[in-house]
């Protein structure tokens, strides 16, 4: 997922040095667990408690929570320390009116690095302890760093990532078709011209989410951002040091614009060009499987969206390729992910904060999740174990060297800017609203 500078792994000491602070810190609160403690070696360095508890928070819930829960049965049998895993499809509200409200979770897993920093700026998050500083440091790239860190400071790890640079296809109809997959930008719409050229629309589009109507295409926007102007000047978008309807974000909307509002390439088998925004996004891809459209740009997580018997495969009904750069000496993805934050500082909450940020718990959240649909940018994740296609296809992209990992620009913007007036103002757009009239409303709602 990366053109970053390498990740700096720690020296041996420093690592040892963590492992024995907190060795030291749990020492008060040792005791035998009841389960036994066979196989335990990768979780001794954590130490061992009676009767401790840790509660976790997150937006994660039934059934794909149990992997979760899974995830930490080990760490839990071999350490004493209980984990209780509350999940609620309301979370992002409710987990700050719980800490506003003096009655925060020991840890919360946010997706929004916006967020993480809000909450830090509340003075409610807790700063890294120096052993999870240590594995962030070892099993992450410093793009990845920079998301949990605030002035300078560590506040959580990253956990899960998802790829959002995709665009679904079908293996099948390409090779029957003489269809190659693009490399380049303009490969891409050579593709699109050739197959709207043969009678049919060549993408299928939906933006419709709900409250959240609009996002699909601020991840279109973002893509072409990182691959217009590069990753410098995405980052001074995202930050606003640079205006939101300056040239660059001018030039990626209007790029956007030839594919998502141009009547001969949208919206197969969906209808024309204003139903992209009245087309829910789970649905949008659909059409692949009928015929009636051949491209469908979405992330690695619409891998859940198939029906079931669909064969997600290179060889399949359906797989995906890499959205192209603007040339092959470049490779920016775009993408998104997960972050575990502390708002106390017990220590069987730093241990199991620890555990979350190592290498053992990647792995064990590959083999708990046999079915695939999850995968992490720790680079001590063996990604040989996966067993999804789109998984390991997500995974070989996020440990390109040559890759160039940007995080969702506007889940790290400002709530009234990336999770308001852009989705509002891109779904305006869609239906016929100026690219200078969408991103001036956008500029206008950024926090003065």
């Amino acid at each position: 997922m990366r053109r970053t500078p390498p990740i700096r792994v720690l020296s041996r000491a420093l690592s040892i040095a963590a492992a024995t602070l907190l060795l030291a810190a749990c020492a008060d609160t040792a005791g035998d667990t009841a389960q036994g403690t066979a196989g335990c070696e990768a979780y001794q360095q954590y130490g061992t408690f009676k009767d401790k508890k840790v509660s976790l928070y997150s937006g994660i819930v039934a059934p794909e929570d149990e992997p979760h829960i899974n995830s930490y049965k080990n760490f839990e049998r071999c350490t004493g320390i209980q984990v209780e895993f509350q999940g609620e499809k309301e979370f992002d509200t409710q987990v700050q009116v719980r800490i506003k409200g003096g009655n925060p979770p020991d840890l919360a897993i946010f997706a929004q690095p916006g967020l993480v920093k809000q909450l830090v700026e509340t003075g409610k998050a807790v700063q890294a302890p120096d052993t999870v500083v240590a594995n962030v440091k070892k099993f992450w790239s410093e793009s990845w760093q920079g998301y949990v860190t605030v002035n300078g400071k560590v506040y959580g790890a990253p956990l899960g990532a998802n790829v959002k640079s995709f665009v679904w296809y079908s293996p099948k109809e390409f090779k029957a078709k003489g269809y190659t997959v693009p490399k380049t930008l303009d490969e891409l719409k050579t593709l699109s011209e050739k197959i709207a050229a043969g009678g049919q629309k060549p993408w299928c589009v939906g933006i419709g989410s709900g409250d959240a109507t609009g996002w699909p295409v601020t991840d279109w926007m973002e893509d072409m951002m990182l691959r217009l102007s590069g990753p410098k000047a995405y980052d001074d978008w995202v930050n606003h040091t640079i205006p939101f309807n300056g040239p660059e974000a001018t030039g990626a909307l209007d790029a956007v614009g030839e594919y998502l509002k141009n009547p001969a390439f949208v919206n197969g088998g969906l209808g024309d060009v204003k139903s992209v925004a009245s087309t829910q996004f789970q649905d949008a891809g659909l059409p692949i499987l009928q015929g009636q459209c051949s491209l469908h740009r979405q992330g690695s997580f619409y891998a859940q969206n198939w029906p079931k018997g669909v064969n997600v495969s290179p060889d399949g009904d359906i797989y995906a390729f890499y959205f192209p750069s603007k040339d092959d000496t470049s490779k920016p993805v775009l993408g998104g992910g997960e972050f575990v934050v502390a708002f106390s500082d017990r220590p069987e909450v730093k241990a199991f904060q620890t555990f979350l940020a190592s290498d053992t718990w990647a792995n064990e959240k590959v083999a708990s999740t046999p079915g695939g649909g999850w995968i992490s940018a720790n680079t001590g994740m063996d990604a040989s174990k996966l067993t999804n296609p789109i998984d390991k296809l997500s995974a070989q992209i996020l440990q390109d060297p040559k890759s160039v990992f940007r995080y969702d620009g506007s889940d790290q913007m400002p709530g009234a800017v990336g999770t308001n007036a852009f989705w509002k103002q891109g779904t305006n757009w869609v239906t016929g609203q100026s690219t200078k009239a969408t991103l001036d409303a956008i500029e206008a709602a950024w926090p003065k």
